[in-house]
């Protein structure tokens, strides 16, 4: 099965604020890469991108955060349309999930994933047949 990462923990690779997140982070990262099962969406690389640019206390110079985009892009990727999009309104509405919340699980679930990283939804939590996991927990 594979595993969708959420933006943060994407960012995380790149904090060197965070050390001990960014060595999680790595890891993960690394072992589900070489499993071959990772999954991202365009969301997730366009959010990265503001991410490590705006929001890091030591930001990425816009060269290095579009080579990071371009290598992640060269994963398997689901993209973002107006079906998915209506689909993260309504779980958005019926879950009490934020639309950006609702639109990665959407995309996970749309990809095929059954774990969904992330260190911004709760631990755990089950969502149809996505479980949220916290790398970092």
């Amino acid at each position: 099965m594979k595993s969708f990462f959420d933006t943060n923990v994407l960012v995380y690779l790149f904090d060197a604020d965070s050390p001990d997140k960014r060595k999680k982070a790595r890891a993960l990262f690394q072992r589900h890469t070489e499993a071959g099962d990772i999954l991202l969406s365009t969301q997730v690389l366009q959010e990265f991108y503001v991410a490590v640019t705006h929001k890091l206390a030591r930001p990425l110079d816009a060269a290095a955060a579009s080579e990071a985009v371009s290598s992640f892009a060269e994963l398997p990727l689901v993209q973002i349309d107006s079906t998915l999009i209506v689909s993260a309104i309504h779980r958005s509405r019926n879950q009490q999930l934020s639309f950006w919340d609702a639109l990665i699980v959407q995309a996970a679930i749309e990809g095929h994933a059954s774990t969904l990283y992330s260190e911004d939804m709760q631990h755990g939590q089950m969502l149809d047949s996505l479980r949220v996991v916290n790398p970092f927990s």
